[in-house]
């Protein structure tokens, strides 16, 4: 009976050697990290995380799913990057500039898929909108600003000066301030932009423009957003209508915001991925733009910060916080 069970169990090894062989190599891993988390970033972690499974990527099954936020610190991002390539997944999904640029300068030969990254070649993440060749490429959140202005004009029709605070060390806010400064200076409309090296400047910053503009407008720049509360405490107390580009911020105590649904950024960001999972080259996958814009607004914050919207801004909103 023992040589029984003996050649049973020498029979079943044969057979079960080769289906855990199998499993291992079916195996994909994907790695994700982001500059920091807040709400639009974690939204866009959650769609690439839900597309990923929707698409059969099931976590501990057929998937391995390593997650690294930077804490809002560059030099942890490149601490991660380094981690990352170290250990070599099939695909990193990099959130946000920071983050997609610590990864590009550490490996060269990994398949990194950035994210809510609004200037991609302005980053020197691709050298431009088509397919590049290199291990890079992904999803801009990069909005049209002639539809922003629109939208800030419609909540301040005698809109005369535009507030912004940015982060100096942040290309997408440094970019997009810089386009704006000309296109809101085609309609007369001057810009007053307010560094802030930190997070915690931005309190500071925020109360200079007190008494200066006539809207504050935000960009989708990481600092600035992880601490919006600040903004919202200021746009409150003076009764300065606060506009975002970033839908999430209006929950937070912004007037309105026109822009991306970073959870279907987050989607399409991942079926990128998928792609690359399923043997495509990123180097041969062009950079895309976002799809899914949403207008929202907030009727509370609008109160209290001294401004009426229009019936016509209601009805065409997506959403209407009250």
């Amino acid at each position: 009976m023992n040589r029984i069970y003996t050649k049973i169990l020498t029979v079943g090894l044969f057979i079960i050697t080769p289906l855990l062989c199998f499993a291992q190599d079916d195996m994909k891993f994907v790695a994700i990290t982001a500059i920091v988390e807040h709400p639009a970033l974690d939204s866009v972690r959650q769609g690439v995380e839900d597309e990923l499974k929707e698409q059969g990527y099931i976590q501990g099954k057929n998937l391995k799913l390593q997650f690294q936020s930077a804490q809002g610190s560059s030099a942890n991002a490149a601490q991660i990057a380094k981690q990352f390539a170290a250990a070599k997944p099939d695909v990193i999904v990099a959130i946000a500039t920071p983050s997609a640029q610590a990864l590009a300068a550490t490996s060269k030969s990994i398949p990194i898929v950035f994210t809510a990254v609004t200037d991609p070649v302005a980053a020197r993440l691709v050298k431009s909108w088509q397919a590049n060749g290199t291990n890079v490429t992904g999803v801009s959140d990069a909005l049209s600003l002639d539809k922003q202005i629109d939208l800030m004009l419609k909540i301040k029709p005698d809109l005369k000066t535009v507030g912004s605070v940015y982060s100096p060390g942040e290309v997408n806010s440094t970019t997009i301030l810089r386009e704006l400064e000309t296109a809101l200076a085609a309609k007369g409309i001057r810009l007053i932009s307010v560094p802030a090296q930190r997070t915690s400047d931005i309190p500071t910053a925020a109360r200079s423009l007190k008494g200066k503009v006539d809207l504050i407008y935000t960009t989708t720049d990481n600092n600035v957003v992880s601490a919006y509360e600040s903004l919202v405490k200021v746009a409150n107390e003076s009764k300065i209508p606060l506009v975002a580009s970033n839908p999430d911020a209006v929950d937070r105590g912004a007037v309105a915001a026109l822009g991306m649904s970073y959870y279907e950024l987050g989607r399409q960001t991942g079926r990128m991925a998928i792609r690359i999972l399923k043997g495509e080259l990123p180097g041969n996958i062009g950079p895309e733009v976002g799809d899914i814009t949403e207008l929202v607004v907030n009727q509370v914050a609008a109160d209290n910060q001294g401004v009426t919207l229009s019936q016509p801004l209601l009805q065409s909103a997506q959403k209407i916080i009250k």
